[in-house]
């Protein structure tokens, strides 16, 4: 299971990554997202409520009242031309944010020879080559 705090910083990304497929309202968004995380990953109700406000007032989505399949009103909430821009930055910073932790995430699991050495700073009166 994927901590809250892991995932905080990527919640409006998932969000605007699925409003780019269609227009939907929050129970269906948050069921969607539990269903792609198949289990890892389950957003809370006031989390998912506070990002479409968030997104909302940032002009990145916006919302209007339509009936559901199953004849209940909803809120719908859609990708605004200013949300598709702001959703087409984050992946690229995404896929950079996701090179450079594999970067670490590599070498932490794969040391190379010579790395993992005693690579603390110097005692006072130690030059960095004196052992």
């Amino acid at each position: 299971m994927i901590s809250a705090d892991a995932i905080r910083g990527y919640i409006d990304l998932i969000v605007l990554s699925l409003l780019r497929a269609r227009a939907s309202y929050a129970y269906e968004l948050a069921k969607t997202i539990t269903e792609v995380a198949r289990g890892d990953y389950t957003i809370k109700q006031t989390t998912l409520y506070s990002a479409l406000k968030r997104l909302e007032a940032a002009g990145l989505v916006d919302s209007y009242a339509h009936t559901s399949t199953s004849g209940k009103p909803r809120t719908y909430y859609r990708l605004t031309p200013a949300g598709q821009a702001h959703l087409d930055s984050k992946l690229a910073e995404w896929e950079s944010t996701r090179t450079l932790v594999d970067r670490f995430a590599q070498a932490a699991s794969s040391p190379q020879p010579g790395q993992g050495e005693d690579v603390s700073a110097p005692q006072p009166g130690q030059s960095p080559t004196t052992p």
